[in-house]
């Protein structure tokens, strides 16, 4: 596997134990919704959360969140939108996004909560 692959795949494990910590249950990782994909889906107390995950080395040119163009973000939606209704969910729903930096041996992570929302364009 790629480097940057393994980068990503740490970044999500990062960001689970990130949203477990705060309190957040882990439903489910890597949903498939046709060719669409959420990272994670979590909920706590009030949202169900669609989460996707941006994981960068330190030397990156593009600030990770910026990465999740609006492409993305139908993307995204679109996938929890196959999700709610094929788990019949019946709470609020919330889009994060979770950026984790690489830096030197660490890692640096930013929660950014209802970071979009779904738009009917």
């Amino acid at each position: 596997m790629s480097e940057s692959h393994d980068l990503g795949i740490k970044g999500e494990e990062l960001a689970t134990d990130y949203l477990k910590k705060a309190g957040y249950r882990i439903l489910r990782r890597n949903w498939c919704w046709g060719k669409n994909e959420v990272d994670i889906i979590a909920e706590n107390n009030d949202f169900v959360v669609f989460a996707e995950v941006k994981t960068r080395a330190e030397d990156f040119l593009v600030t990770p969140a910026s990465a999740i163009n609006h492409a993305k973000q139908k993307a995204i939606i679109s996938a929890a939108d196959g999700y709610i209704k094929t788990h019949r969910v019946d709470k609020e729903s919330r889009f994060d996004i979770i950026t984790i930096v690489k830096k030197s041996k660490d890692f640096e992570i930013e929660h950014i909560e209802s970071a979009f929302y779904p738009t009917l364009r």
